[in-house]
Order: C-alpha cells, then structure tokens, then sequence
C-alpha cells in the first residue's frame, strides 16, 4: 500500500509506541507541531499492546527516574479530559512486600526519599497487606510499603489518547510506513537530513529513534551502538476467581518474582524470573507486530509456580492464558536515551527495560524539553546513550547479559550484588596482577576493576550487605595504606584521549574554549577542569595535560567515556581514543614519592616536581607521561604507561614499595579516600543540572578568558552576591555516630525540615564514620557557613534520624596541605 507522505518535517518521530507518541506529544506541547510520527505498522505493535499496564512509582533511588514516573502518573490522570480519550488510568494503588530484612532496609530508604520527592507511601505489617490484598499469603512476609495513589493503565488507550494529543495540536501520525534508513550529511559531525521509507523520503532536521526493540538494528545503520535485546516475558492470566475487586490494588513480591492484580474477572501473575531467555538475537523480524511467542513451560514452571504460591488461590483455578511475548532490555537496565555521538539532530529513547509504560509521559517530556531547548532540565547521566560502547554490541555479549538482566528488575538492590554474565569484556594491563593479589573483582564500565585485595594467594570472598562485612577490614588497611605510607592503585579503566588539532581552530584554542579551567595557560602542567553548556552547568568533569612537547592529553571518568569523547569530536577538535593504550597506575601516599624515586633519575622534589607537573620520565626503564595529582587526598602521582610494559612498571613498584609497606589499594577505599577529601565524582555526586558555584568548584574557573558558559556563570555569580549567597549548596556531611552506614539517596534534615538528600557516600575510616555530599536547599535563606552552623543537622538512615555534621570545606586536609608539600 502506498501512503502519501509529506516533503518535509522538523521532527520525525520513529516508532509509534507508547515512547515515540509520548514524545510528539510533547514536542507539540512545547511548540514544535512540525512533527510526524512513523509507525511501520499500526500503533502499539511490537511491545506496547500486550504490557501490563503497571503505572507505579515506588522503587527507584534516583530523583530523574522519580520525577518521571510521578509526571507519567499525573499525565495518565488527566490526558483524557484534554483528549476526550481515556487511558484507562485507575489509581487502585500498589503493595510492595519485603520478604526478608535485607528488603525491609532497602525498602525503608527508598520510601524514604521518595516521600521527600513527594510519593505518598507508607509501611505496612503482614496482616495491613492482607487486609488490603486478601488473595495474598502474607505471614511469612516482613512488612509491606503502600502507595495508594499508584495503579494501573491501558497502554493501548493510553498510547492512542497520547497520538491524538499530538494531532490535535498539529502533528501527524502516519502508520504503515517502514523507515529504513536515517539520512545524514557528510559534514565532520554529520546533521540529520531526513529518512528513507519504503513509501518515499522525508526531509527533518531531527529524528527520534523510538523502535523499541528494533532501535539496535535501526541505529547500527547509522554507525551507533545501542545493545538492547529483546527476551521472552511473560505473564499468566488465570480463569474468573470468585469475589476479585477489579479496584483492588496491584501487588508486588519481588522475592518471588511476581506482580499481582486483577485482570478480566481473574488475577494477572506477572514474571521477571532470575534467570531469562533471549530471543532473536541475531535481529527481530520485520514484520513482527502484534505476534506472540510459544512459552517454554519447562523453564518456567519453578519460576511460575514460585510466584503463584505467594496467591494460592491462583494455583486453585484454571489458567486461561500464559502469555509470553518480547520485552527489550539493555545491559545495564537503563534507558538509552538523548542525543547519539558523533551526529547531530539524532535522538534516542529506547530500551525501557519493561517500564516503558510508566515512563513514557515524563521521559517524553524530558526528551521534547531536550530536543527544544538544546538541553535536558534534568539529571541524565544514568541513562545517556553516550555511555554505550562497541564491544555491548556483540551477539554473544548482549545473549549472555540478557539471561541475567531482566531478573535484575526484582533482585534485591543489597550493596556489594553485582552482574556475573558477560563479564571480562575489558582487562586492565596488569589484571593478572590484581588476580594474583585476592583483587575481588568487579564490573567498571566493562572492565575488571578490584574492589579489594584480600592477597596473594586467598581467594576472596563476599556477600552482599548493608551492614559491615569480614573484608571491611581489608579496606580499612588499604585506606590507611594511603592516607599513613603509600598504596598503588590500577585505574587502567579511566578514558584517556590524544586530543589534536581540528581543520580549522588549533587544539590550544578549541580547548581553551570548551574547559572552563586554564588548561592551556602553561606547558607540563596537569590541569583539572568542568566543560559547561551554554547555561553554565556541567557537561564533563576531566583533567587535561598540556604536555612539554605541546601536545594535550584528555582523561576522563569510565562512566563519561562516551560523552567526553562525544563533546571533544563535537568542538572540533581531531581525537584518538588512547584508553586501551596505556596502563594508569597510581602510586598514592606520603611515602610514594619515596618509592617512585628510587626507580627514576627524575627529581621528585616539590621544587623541581611540584604539583600539577606532568612530565615525560623513565621509570623502571620504561618511559611514561608522569603526572603529580591525586583524587585520594595525600602526595600521589598518576603514570601513563605504554600498555605492553605496564607489568613491568607495577612489579618494579610493588617490589620497590615493599619495604615502605605498600599495598594494592582497591575501588572502595579509592571511594572513602576521595569522599573523606570531598573530591567530586561526575555522574554520582555532580551533575549536568550542577553550576560549578553551587558544588564547590568555583576555584576550578578561569575567570580570566573566555569559555562556553561564562557569562552564564558570571550571572548567577552575581546574582549570587546581591541575594547574600547561594541558595543551594553541595555539602560534605559526616555522621557523628560511627556504626550506620550511608550509600546514597538518604534526606537530611536541619533542625527537622528536610533540605536535600545525599547523592553519594562512603566509610570515612580516618574520619570515624559514615562521609558523603549531599545537596542542600536553603528555603529561600542563602547555604553559608552561618547558616549550616545554626541548624541542628540529621540524616534519615531507613527510618532512623542520625546525628551529623556538615560542612562546606572538606573535613580532611581542609587546606590540602598534605597534596602540596
């Protein structure tokens, strides 16, 4: 069938799920009517038209996701009195069961920061949750939490109510036209110029890829890497149970993989087994639309008969259908979504991990308000596209992952749980070092990285916890290693660039431009810098080496790999991805000077090295670029080794260390060294909503030129200065008793009023208790040193009040005396 396409359109939307028509819909809303929505078939094919329709809040940690969902709640609420189209929305309400007290204080926290965001939950005994979902068997159970203004939707009406809220604002939706190419110009950093039909091009200037499980294939078309992969999901919908409310609330035992709530007279019993099946890995069919998969009922079958026991009365009654049915997942359960590397005019929502439904309406928005005005007004580093890589693309690497992933939607959140499929995608230089040493090992970014070292020749070994663990003490000796004599830390993970020259604006101009900070003001200098948007907040947070030799050399986070890669392309600049090239070991300590010495004839004296030097020396033999910074707080140096020497350069320090007593440090005390010295870690305790101010790192700002931001900047300064103070604040905050244990997510309280919330935090071992930041509003008043002083400060600890501290210098070496000599 051919269908009359238009010339052209500002957007083009592609994919006409609940995703993409949200997105129309919002970019309508906010002005931007230009817009087609593509469907290849009809609206909702694919995933939308058989979820469960679970629009719930409670769960989430993350203020972004929060927001989200409690947007798509209110939307649902009220889009059909706009519309004239229900969607189905029915606040019957949710029963989240805690199985086990590992639950319990997982749940404690999270229902305690989504009541400062604003979500109605409170805490229920076995017997409250019977009384509000009878079918349940509660008394093995240790409590529940209740939202009951939580509940269910229909995603078709919902989907067709949020398309016709796109037409009647002037955009178009067109089904049955398949995109089969984006078109892009030959411009160094290609822009969108319209799609490939099977009916005919269409000219844009943006285009959305909202495909679901297709967007893989779609984007690979265009050289990106979104590794979502479909895999079977299912539910069971049993035969009419006497008696079920069709009000009655949604329940939910994670511990027993199910979801509960009543369909068509029976009970829905929804799966997210522990152990899942891909499906159609080498690519989803075309023409796959409203289609369903053959259950495997062998592999189900514990998993099925696990969650019905929770509702016996489901084992009771007939089953009328076990449905099973593709849900794409990503690999780390979390969306891909904003603009792709390397292109312009090119965005992402896709890989909703089986919560498309209850993110749509805020995700669309925060992607319209994206697409409109050049930013996102929200935090998006958890689930930039940017962040994927090359390798996540591989058949067998997104099969394997997939097995594990979906289950993750129900595992216990417990500190220390980590991914076991798909692991050693990326080896550091020195890993069999780390092996050799007990390293526990865990994902970063792809790569092994040792969380500890437990030593040579013992295996280690841990159990997730919130509370203390045997190989704490291996942590503690290894922060005292660093903060008392000196430690070697492997950090090979970090992204490191060789950054040139553009063909039209030299390295030294662009970056000069793109940094906030003086990275170009003098040779062999180490420099850390914040690159900003136009709005003055924080796009990437880096160090940046301006070698002798002139040269200019990039090293960002793992977790920013993607995105400082994608922004240095962006602004011109030529740019080798070196990260693989060269190890980065770090000897950290007062006594590391002492060790690296002996196995250079460079002098490391602070007249000769002082700090921020970063210079070519020979050390062991070998030559490296040697830099004199640290993110742990004490005297340190990074080296940059030619990664074929890497060993050789770690034994040479591991054995000239011994007699100082130095010891392999690991990823956790990396995360209390840092968090003690309040150093800022992008993508966890900054982010692209911070201005530099407001988190402390005015000092990093070179007021002296001209940079992306800083007028800005200058503004809020400013504005700043006439209101008496800032009136946001990032803090350090320390409890002062030693036993609870802070993560991240919990509220602060001054003097009984909640004012933010920690964003990350770890063990202070040289503090003597729990340390973090946390980002504070003053209500109005401006966050000084007086204002901190005069409130009596708390943090809410699953439930419980702590007594703490706050303060806005750092708690540890406050004048970094201990970093310059």
């Amino acid at each position: 069938m051919t269908v009359e396409l238009p010339a052209r359109a500002r957007v083009v939307v592609i994919g006409g799920g609940v995703i993409g028509c949200s997105v129309a819909y919002h970019l309508a809303h906010a002005g931007w009517t230009d817009v087609v929505v593509l469907e290849r078939d009809r609206l909702t094919s694919g995933t939308t038209w058989h979820a469960a329709g679970l629009m719930t809040c409670f769960g989430s940690t993350s203020e972004t996701n929060t927001g989200i969902r409690l947007y798509s709640r209110d939307l649902y609420a009220r889009l059909e009195e706009e519309t004239g189209q229900s969607t189905g929305f029915r606040p019957v309400g949710l029963i989240e069961a805690a199985a086990d007290t590992d639950r319990l204080e997982e749940y404690r926290r999270v229902a305690a920061f989504q009541r400062y965001l604003g979500l109605e939950v409170e805490e229920v005994s076995p017997a409250e949750m019977s009384a509000l979902f009878p079918w349940a068997k509660t008394d093995d159970l240790v409590a529940g939490f209740h939202v009951p203004g939580d509940g269910r939707v229909n995603p078709v009406d919902l989907t067709t109510a949020l398309a016709k809220g796109a037409r009647q604002l002037g955009a178009r939706v067109i089904e049955s036209v398949r995109v089969t190419d984006v078109l892009l110009s030959d411009d160094r950093v290609p822009q969108v110029t319209g799609v490939r039909t099977e009916s005919g091009e269409i000219e844009c200037e943006y285009v959305v890829n909202c495909t679901g499980m297709w967007a893989r294939e779609l984007a690979a078309r265009s050289g990106l890497v979104i590794p979502n992969q479909a895999a079977e999901h299912y539910y069971l919908i049993t035969d009419t149970i006497e008696g079920i409310d069709p009000n009655g609330p949604i329940f939910e035992d994670p511990s027993s993989h199910g979801y509960y709530r009543e369909e068509g007279g029976g009970m829905m019993v929804g799966l997210f087994e522990p152990r899942a099946a891909a499906w159609r890995v080498e690519g989803i069919p075309a023409d796959f639309s409203f289609g369903t998969l053959q259950p495997d009922w062998d592999r189900m079958t514990p998993f099925l008969e696990t969650a019905m026991s929770r509702v016996p009365i489901t084992l009771e009654v007939g089953v009328r259908t076990f449905f099973c049915g593709p849900e794409s997942f990503t690999p780390d359960l979390a969306p891909a979504v904003g603009e792709a590397p390397g292109l312009r005019g090119y965005f992402v929502a896709a890989g909703m991990n089986s919560v498309g439904v209850l993110s749509a309406g805020g995700l669309g928005r925060v992607l319209a308000e994206w697409i409109t005005a050049g930013r996102p007004d929200v935090d998006v580093t958890g689930f930039d596209v940017r962040r994927f890589q090359a390798y996540q693309a591989d058949d067998d690497y997104r099969a394997a992952r997939t097995t594990e992933i979906l289950g993750t939607v129900y595992a216990a959140h417990t500190p220390g749980k980590q991914l076991h499929t798909a692991r050693e995608a990326l080896l550091s230089p020195v890993h069999e070092r780390l092996v050799a040493q007990g390293g526990y090992l865990r994902e970063v970014s792809g790569w092994e990285g040792a969380d500890w070292f437990a030593g040579v020749g013992v295996a280690p070994e841990a159990e997730p916890t919130w509370g203390r663990a045997p190989w704490f003490e291996h942590w503690k000796v290894e922060h005292r290693a660093v903060r008392e004599g000196v430690g070697l830390m492997d950090m090979s993970f970090m992204a490191k660039f060789a950054v040139g020259s553009g063909p039209t604006e030299s390295a030294e101009e662009v970056l000069s431009r793109l940094c906030a900070g003086p990275v170009t003001a003098e040779r062999g200098r180490i420099t850390y810098t914040q690159m900003l948007n136009d709005d003055g907040r924080i796009l990437a947070d880096i160090t940046v080496t301006f070698t002798e030799d002139g040269d200019f050399f990039v090293v960002a986070s793992d977790t920013a790999h993607g995105a400082v890669h994608d922004l240095l392309i962006r602004g011109g600049l030529d740019v080798r991805d070196v990260t693989a090239d060269y190890a980065q070991l770090n000897p950290q300590g007062p006594l590391s000077r002492e060790v690296l010495a002996s196995l250079t004839s460079a002098d490391l004296s602070t007249e000769a090295f002082p700090f921020r030097t970063a210079r070519r020396i020979e050390v062991a033999g070998v030559e490296l670029l040697c830099a004199r910074i640290t993110y742990l707080g004490e005297l340190g140096y990074e080296l940059y080794v030619p990664a074929d020497a890497a060993l050789k350069v770690y034994d040479a320090l591991s054995d000239a260390g011994a007699p100082h007593g130095l010891r392999p440090v690991g990823l956790k005390a990396l995360s209390s060294l840092r968090m003690e010295k309040a150093y800022r870690d992008y993508g966890h305790d900054i982010d692209n909503t911070d201005c530099p101010l407001e988190v402390g790192l005015g000092f990093a700002l070179d007021w002296d030129k001209e940079f992306v931001g800083k007028a800005a900047v200058l503004a809020r300064r400013e504005a700043n200065k006439a209101a008496g103070g800032m009136s946001q604040r990032l803090v350090q905050i320390r409890l002062t008793d030693p036993d609870p244990l802070l993560h991240h997510a919990e509220v602060v309280y001054r003097s009984g009023v909640p004012v933010g919330y920690v964003r990350a935090a770890s063990y202070g071992w040289t503090l003597g208790a729990s340390v973090g930041l946390a980002f504070v509003s003053g209500g109005g008043e401006p966050v000084t040193p007086a204002w901190l002083a005069e409130g009596d400060w708390t943090v809410d600890v699953a439930g419980v009040q702590h007594a703490a501290e706050v303060s806005l210098r750092p708690m540890y070496d406050p004048t970094s005396a201990r970093v310059r000599d």
